[in-house]
């Protein structure tokens, strides 16, 4: 029995060489060709996420639509192929299979999720060398130090809670709540929040609330939270997390007020929550999509163009510009548009100006293309800018 046993392992163990050889040459050539730029991303299009997902993708779908219409890129048009992940990791695996293996994808674009893209690394990066760019989400562990064919353009969750943590200093808070989802991801943005606030002002008091994540009746929560007795309420939620916190706060007269990161600073929030969002305080990652620069402007034309029904909000100016930095990048290969090229391209990529958000800039040690934020406050149910970018502390 072993004597027969042992070709068939052998030839299992080629098998999987070949596949893993054939994977690899295929992603290198995938994409190379003169009319057509195939790429993919994954998405929470369905569940409870689905309220950051959908406009996401909108608004980096009416950026390929726009240029595809005005030629595509040195006249190859974007084949943008996106599948609903429903927030979910192992969904994401499959997803990122199907887009490597049956779709021939040279690069997975302004896709969506942070434990979700992780799951996916093995394959997508290390054995298939496809190249992840611009996912919104992330950890400083993605970057520090870089890792191969992996590119971002959104300032880490550790940086926004960083400027949340400077803020709240700034404005005089000395009894501070954080309010996160208990994934790990969430703690360790908490966890940077309250290291920043501190190190600003020693006596300061910061405390963390946990929140299973994705709980929808917030009353117990808030009850917790107003025990503390905090002049200011950090939240690192979700969308539709932070609104049930900002409703269930206004009807248990917690007055305290909120300051978030950057997913909470979306039309859904202002939706879900209403005149309890009034006076929310968030970093963003991009101008405002009210502002009267003619960057801007040319968004808010693409989407009711290209999407019309979907918001012009913030999270479709997070697909917008993740779409356009790629687009600009790919601008400047020379040859073949392949998974290898794509990501040379990005570490030679300096000065990248999207106009709806910060300059870009990368390198072979730098594979994040920007730390900085800008301010947005809700005013008269809308979320308005207040100065510029700028470039929180160091955590």
């Amino acid at each position: 029995m072993r004597l027969r046993s042992t070709p068939v392992k052998v030839a299992s163990v080629a098998a999987t060489l070949v596949l893993a050889a054939t994977a690899c040459a295929s992603a290198n050539s995938a994409g190379a060709n003169d009319k057509e730029i195939t790429i993919g991303a994954w998405y929470p299009l369905s569940g409870a996420v689905s309220a950051s997902g959908v406009p996401q993708r909108a608004g980096a779908d009416a950026y390929f639509k726009m240029i595809n219409d005005r030629g595509g890129i040195k006249g190859r048009k974007v084949n943008w192929i996106v599948k609903d992940n429903a927030f979910d990791p192992q969904q994401t695996v499959q997803i990122a299979r199907e887009l490597i293996g049956q779709d021939k994808v040279s690069a997975i674009v302004a896709a969506n999720g942070t434990s979700q893209a992780e799951a996916a690394f093995p394959f997508v990066l290390q054995q298939s060398k496809v190249p992840i760019l611009n996912e919104l989400g992330g950890l400083d562990s993605w970057y520090n130090p870089p890792r191969p064919n992996l590119f971002g353009t959104q300032t880490l969750y550790e940086d926004q809670a960083a400027a949340l943590g400077d803020w709240v200093a700034k404005d005089g808070r000395k009894n501070v709540v954080v309010v996160h989802s208990d994934p790990a991801a969430f703690v360790k943005v908490a966890q940077a929040a309250q290291s920043v606030a501190k190190k600003s002002d020693p006596a300061m008091n910061v405390s963390l609330q946990p929140v299973k994540f994705q709980s929808t009746d917030y009353s117990p929560v808030v009850s917790q939270v107003k025990g503390k007795a905090p002049d200011a309420v950090i939240l690192i939620l979700a969308s539709p997390e932070a609104a049930a916190f900002m409703k269930e706060a206004k009807l248990q007269g917690l007055a305290a007020p909120t300051y978030s990161y950057a997913p909470v600073a979306a039309q859904s929030t202002l939706t879900l929550a209403g005149p309890a969002a009034e006076g929310a305080r968030a970093v963003q990652l991009v101008k405002s999509p009210n502002d009267t620069d003619p960057a801007v402007q040319e968004f808010r034309d693409a989407m009711a163009k290209y999407e019309p029904g979907q918001p012009a909000d913030f999270i479709a100016l997070w697909g917008w510009a993740g779409a356009k930095v790629f687009s600009q990048i790919a601008q400047t290969v020379e040859g073949p548009v392949t998974a290898g090229s794509l990501a040379k391209a990005y570490e030679q990529a300096k000065n990248i100006d999207p106009g709806v958000a910060p300059v870009m800039n990368f390198g072979p040690d730098r594979h994040i293309g920007t730390r900085d934020v800008q301010r947005v406050v809700v005013k008269s149910g809308k979320w308005t800018s207040e100065g510029d970018f700028y470039t929180p502390p160091a955590r």
